[in-house]
């Protein structure tokens, strides 16, 4: 008789073990790691905007604060007080409703009280964010551990800044 070469089937089936008890190991890991990369870019893109809406007062100081359909522009853009051209149109549109890197973003030009309040709050609280952020004209960005509030106008103020 000749010797067979290969694995035997219990070889095959420890080694498929191996890999699930490795795989289960790390999924959650990188799925962390994923909330963690989207709720920096949020973070940093509340930055922006920030720097958007001074540029935008400072540039256009009767016009008051804008919102993010002001700050963008569709290119090739023209400065003007309707169309900025602070930030790209993706962010201004908020990606047609879709978000950017798991977050939706907003920008308030408040009229009445001379400010503005950005905010940028998971789309799926838990899979693509934890944490919302928002931001008012003292440019600190602050956190919200509630998840998905878009409705930080009236609370930003008094939510701890990111740092903290």
């Amino acid at each position: 008789m000749r010797k067979q070469k290969g694995f035997s089937l219990i070889e095959l089936l420890i080694v498929v073990a191996i890999i699930l008890i490795i795989a289960a190991i790390a999924i959650p890991n990188l799925l962390r790691a994923r909330i963690a990369a989207n709720e920096s870019s949020a973070a940093a893109t509340t930055r922006t905007i920030n720097t958007a809406e001074v540029s935008y007062i400072t540039a256009y100081p009767s016009a008051n604060y804008g919102d993010l359909t002001v700050l963008g522009g569709v290119g090739p853009c023209t400065p003007s007080s309707a169309t900025a051209c602070l930030i790209d149109q993706t962010l201004a549109t908020d990606n047609a409703g879709a978000g950017k890197s798991g977050y939706h973003f907003t920008a308030d030009g408040h009229t009445i009280k001379g400010g503005y309040t950005a905010t940028a709050y998971p789309i799926a609280v838990g899979s693509s964010g934890v944490n919302s952020f928002c931001s008012i004209e003292d440019a600190v960005v602050r956190k919200d551990s509630a998840g998905a509030n878009d409705n930080v106008s009236a609370t930003c103020a008094v939510l701890p800044s990111l740092g903290n």
